[in-house]
């Protein structure tokens, strides 16, 4: 068991920095890749397609009966991530109360396509997943729609945590942790070595300031704890995965959490951890 996570965690970190190296040569100097971070230094979007591609890959490689919902909600989540960074046009509508707005206007922005996109395949993952556990149908429904709203807010959260270079992924890292240290989370165990491998190997870079995660990176590994999350046997483990992550999102919609962290010594010097 121990040798079957550490080949899943090492194969992920080598496909994601063998990926970002690849894509940064191939995209050097292509303004269509490059951003500007909270510095002001360019970034490139490389970090977060790898990193979108070894969550989808390792998905692929993982054992049923979480393959198909992990496949389908990291493949969603790339694809519409990467539509939502790659836009023409820079988003007028910021955060998920701006992208409500729009729609409610009859504005389809590509963060809204992003964010019906992702809830629709988590919804139906989680259904795939539901299917497994006893219950009657009314159990059923609700294991599906909170356990698709789980994967779905965990994508989110992991992007609201984009913000500073390293941030996101030693969140990820804490999160798979957590989760392959749970052994009633058996199956979910799995996805937590991929994703510490991904989050890994798409770390050195990040933190160096060369590359970003942006909406494709964020969104994709945050589907895969997603759905990590989603798998746990105990219904109550589940609901309150669900409340930290909705509590976490509502209280982003008002609070920065930039500003939290930056207050609080102990976390300022974990979140600056490892930068240059």
């Amino acid at each position: 068991m121990r040798t079957r996570a550490l080949q899943r965690l090492f194969f992920s970190a080598a496909l994601t920095g063998g990926a970002q190296e690849a894509l940064l040569k191939l995209t050097a100097g292509q303004a269509a890749w490059e951003r500007k971070n909270f510095r002001g230094s360019t970034v490139n979007l490389a970090g977060g397609v790898a990193t979108a591609a070894a969550s989808v890959v390792g998905a692929a490689r993982l054992p049923s009966p979480l393959r198909a919902p992990a496949l389908l909600a990291t493949g969603v989540a790339a694809a519409t991530g990467c539509a939502d960074d790659f836009a023409a046009q820079p988003a007028a509508a910021k955060g998920l109360k701006g992208h409500l707005k729009a729609l409610a206007r009859g504005e389809l922005t590509t963060g809204a396509v992003k964010l019906l996109g992702i809830s629709a395949a988590a919804v139906l993952g989680a259904g795939m997943i539901a299917r497994g556990r006893a219950g009657g149908k009314a159990s059923f429904a609700v294991d599906t729609l909170t356990s698709g709203a789980l994967i779905a807010g965990t994508a989110n959260l992991i992007n609201l945590f984009d913000l500073r270079p390293g941030r996101a992924l030693k969140v990820c890292a804490g999160l798979a942790a957590g989760i392959a240290a749970d052994p009633r989370n058996r199956e979910g165990r799995a996805l937590a070595h991929t994703a510490a491998g991904v989050a890994l190997g798409a770390a050195p870079r990040d933190l160096n300031e060369t590359t970003m995660l942006g909406d494709v990176g964020a969104n994709a590994l945050g589907a895969l704890l997603g759905v990590a999350l989603a798998s746990h046997p105990r219904a109550r483990s589940r609901a309150g995965a669900l409340a930290a992550v909705t509590g976490l999102i509502l209280t982003s919609e008002k609070v920065s959490f930039s500003k939290v962290i930056e207050s609080r010594p102990a976390l300022a010097r974990l979140d600056a951890w490892g930068r240059t």
